[in-house]
């Protein structure tokens, strides 16, 4: 396991929004292809631990498509979401839509991702823009930000494993 020397941070910039910003030892390319590669999204996008990709599929382009499929380990109960690429500028910034298939939250989610390097450090931030304020505020009360943490500390271990090749 990597040393955590980097927390989660969660705000909320208006009423209808989230932003979560994490900063990663890696340099920017790495963890763009980190968050557009199949390959790479599924060891690390899992969420609590118990859980795996039955499907991860991602068309990177303005239009295209992603699919994601998770699978509780314990009794296969899936849980899938998915959206289009509105905008795709490499290796700095990714606009999607996201919907879950059994929506727990209200109507189709806007997110923003942007990638920022610095001296070999990449910030990410990631704005989640819901519906309604009671949307977002659902959301921020699921507890989601432990999943979320705990994903990015699995992409910590793929940053360090990596680095120490």
């Amino acid at each position: 396991m990597a040393t955590r020397t980097h927390s989660l941070e969660i705000s909320t910039p208006s009423h209808r929004e989230i932003r979560m910003t994490r900063e990663f030892d890696a340099p920017r390319e790495l963890v763009w292809d980190a968050w557009t590669k199949p390959e790479l999204v599924r060891r690390w996008l899992l969420g609590p631990d118990g859980w795996s990709f039955a499907v991860c599929d991602i068309d990177l382009r303005v239009g295209g498509a992603y699919r994601w499929v998770w699978r509780r380990d314990k009794h296969g109960r899936e849980m899938g979401a998915g959206g289009v690429y509105r905008e795709i500028t490499p290796p700095e910034r990714i606009v999607n839509t996201e919907q879950f298939d059994d929506p727990w939250y209200q109507g189709e989610c806007l997110v923003t991702t942007t990638f920022v390097e610095q001296s070999g450090r990449t910030t990410v931030t990631t704005d989640m823009q819901f519906v309604t304020q009671e949307t977002r505020d659902a959301v921020l009360e699921s507890g989601m930000e432990t999943g979320v943490e705990r994903s990015y500390q699995r992409l910590d271990d793929i940053f360090a494993s990596q680095t120490a090749r």
